[in-house]
């Protein structure tokens, strides 16, 4: 048996891929579905089925692309509706891959058709359990994403308990337990960096598996400071459940080369966002005035989908050379299909035509501090999550939170000027970016962000702890 965890960092997300005596099997691909076809080929196997555990909300998944080319049956779990042919699986269904079975435990509680499917070897011994979004390293799923007028967070929550408690909590502490996310992804609140764990382990040290909690103390555990979920996971669950364009048409329509009088063009109009994909050194050194930063190289996906409002704003990109594939393929993971092109040539190309550019100033911590310590600086920022401002901050330094930038720039003049910082540097950048592209000219990037700030001489000024969560 071969068995392999795909993880993608900037989703925090695992699809696996599970072969076994000339068959295979996909859970939860990625839209990019090449990569198993090609695996599958090299270790000279046919995906015999797709397995999805829920229809996820912070990605596109790849399963009608993936079925449509290879002829494997989508799999999913019971109370599943879909716009595509699919087979709704049942409680304890087992699934023959090779020498291996597989069978789905229906755990419904992150949502209702949610399940995890357990693996038991040529023996019939039970080795791993992919949990989807019911059980994480060191958390479990968020239960409010499902919620609607008949059921509630609180109803789902109780769900998830008895799933838990029934399902999973019975099985063989030597069992691998391969979430759908770790550290980073929305769909829980804290979960672990690792990405794997074997099932006793979690009894020991998951809080939600401790026998000793009763139902009602973990739905208050679970629903306890659950902030709102992005804005487009709802059209990402819609999407999966529908047929969507091949990940191959909106990167042949993405990586379309434009000269720059015609993407000067597009960049004058209204319904194009301009999206510069560089560093956060490169962007505020010279950017194109109105551009947006979300830089390739931080949490991309999971900003994209929490800022761009519109799932079809139309995007011309400003990308480092090479990179543009990647930028459209990262886009349509969550759902954004409707890049146009991208410049040719890159910023250089704007920059060498001697068009206007726009650039923010940087400064260092200890300059910050000592602008604040003087009365140098007069309008501070600190653009980091509301669980990392309570758990330490300056003193006199507001919060205004990237998650809610949209509102937040219009309490902001545009005759003022704003220093700006967050945890390390790149979400601050964000922050300029969209409060200058709404006329807010006068941004002012704190370089090392808080990490920075703490280790300077911070004079009186002082850190403070409103809470001790870090959710």
């Amino acid at each position: 048996m071969i068995l392999e965890q795909y993880y993608t960092k900037c989703l925090a997300q695992g699809t696996y891929y599970i072969a076994s005596n000339g068959e295979a099997v996909i859970i939860d691909p990625l839209r990019e579905v090449q990569q198993y076809i090609d695996r599958a080929a090299q270790d000279g196997v046919k995906i015999k089925y797709i397995f999805l555990t829920h229809f996820h909300a912070d990605f596109v998944s790849g399963h009608v692309d993936l079925a449509d080319k290879t002829g494997a049956t989508i799999v999913i779990g019971p109370n599943a509706v879909t716009s595509y042919a699919f087979a709704k699986a049942e409680h304890l269904q087992t699934f023959n891959v090779g020498d291996i079975t597989l069978q789905l435990l229906h755990t419904p509680g992150h949502t209702m058709e949610s399940s995890c499917y357990l693996l038991r070897d040529a023996e019939g011994k039970e080795q791993a359990l992919f949990s989807g979004d019911t059980l994480f390293i060191g958390d479990v799923g968020r239960p409010d994403l499902a919620a609607k007028s008949d059921l509630t967070t609180e109803d789902l929550a109780g769900h998830l308990y008895d799933s838990l408690r029934n399902h999973i909590m019975p099985l063989p502490d030597h069992v691998i337990v391969y979430p759908a996310h770790g550290a980073g992804s929305a769909c829980g609140k804290s979960m672990s960096k690792e990405t794997s764990d074997t099932l006793g382990n979690q009894k020991k040290t998951n809080y939600a598996l401790n026998p000793q909690l009763d139902k009602q103390a973990f739905i208050k555990e679970v629903t306890d400071g659950i902030t709102p979920p992005p804005g487009y996971f709802p059209k990402n669950v819609s999407m999966n459940k529908g047929v969507n364009s091949s990940i191959d048409e909106i990167i042949a329509r993405g990586i379309t080369p434009l000269k720059l009088n015609s993407f000067k063009a597009l960049a004058e109009d209204d319904d194009y966002l301009v999206l510069d994909v560089r560093s956060p050194q490169e962007y505020t050194a010279g950017s194109i005035p109105g551009s947006w930063f979300i830089g390739l190289d931080g949490q991309f996906a999971p900003w994209i989908g929490a800022l761009i409002e519109d799932i079809d704003q139309k995007i011309i990109i400003v990308a480092p050379s090479g990179r543009e594939e990647e930028t459209v393929t990262r886009l349509a993971r969550v759902g954004y299909d409707n890049a146009q092109g991208y410049l040719e040539g890159g910023f250089d190309t704007w920059k060498n035509s001697e068009n206007e550019i726009s650039k923010i100033e940087n400064i260092t911590a200890q300059d910050f501090i000592d602008g604040l310590e003087d009365g140098s600086i007069k309008n501070p920022i600190d653009s980091r999550k509301p669980g990392e401002y309570e758990a330490g901050h300056i003193g006199n330094v507001p919060m205004h939170t990237l998650d809610l930038v949209h509102e937040e720039v219009k309490k902001l003049n545009s005759q003022d000027t704003y220093h700006v910082h967050c945890a390390g540097g790149y979400r601050s950048v964000i922050f300029s970016s969209i409060a200058a592209a709404n006329g807010i000219p006068h941004m002012v990037n704190v370089e090392g962000g808080y990490g920075a700030i703490k280790k300077t001489n911070l004079k009186n000024q002082k850190i403070v702890a409103t809470s001790s969560c870090s959710l």
